[in-house]
């Protein structure tokens, strides 16, 4: 598989998006229930396609990116937050991941963002690895805020300054 290229994602991308998110679904990263069809489309008023960065690799998608405010508020303008990442199964290892955090922060920074964060299941030790080796340190943990499968499991905020 060839290095991939990340773009802005397109209303055509939305088929491509919700097949990565259903087949990447897992507890080790989703707190929403597992999706069952008919699944709703990828793009919504809170998520915006000119919001989400998709990597591809030989013309098709292979992961993607979500970039949103935190809050609605002004006071909180100047912090964008990864709102959703995920890799396809066959391009995981690859780099598509660090690609897509990398992008996700300049583009960040390319809004005029200050700071971005993200909030990270506690148990999800490989994402938690990459978030640190990109500069994101842990800002707060919210301990045993979700049940998940069974587990209770930590929400971690992740953060890092632009």
């Amino acid at each position: 598989m060839p290095d991939p290229s990340i773009r802005t994602a397109r209303p055509e991308d939305d088929e491509a998006l919700t097949r990565i998110d259903v087949a990447t679904w897992s507890h080790l990263h989703a707190v929403q229930p597992e999706p069952k069809p008919p699944y709703r489309p990828f793009f919504s008023e809170r998520h915006a396609v000119e919001d989400t960065l998709v990597a591809e690799s030989d013309g098709r998608a292979v992961g993607y990116v979500r970039i949103g405010f935190p809050t609605p508020l002004d006071c909180n303008a100047h912090v964008r937050q990864i709102q959703g990442l995920a890799v396809a199964d066959e391009a995981r290892g690859r780099g598509v991941g660090r690609a897509l955090i990398r992008a996700a922060v300049a583009e960040a920074r390319r809004r005029g963002a200050r700071r971005i964060t993200l909030r990270v299941l506690g148990h999800n030790t490989p994402a938690r690895g990459l978030y640190e080796s990109e500069g994101f340190v842990v800002e707060g943990v919210l301990p045993e805020e979700f049940l998940l499968g069974g587990e209770y499991v930590d929400d971690v905020f992740m953060g890092r300054p632009l």
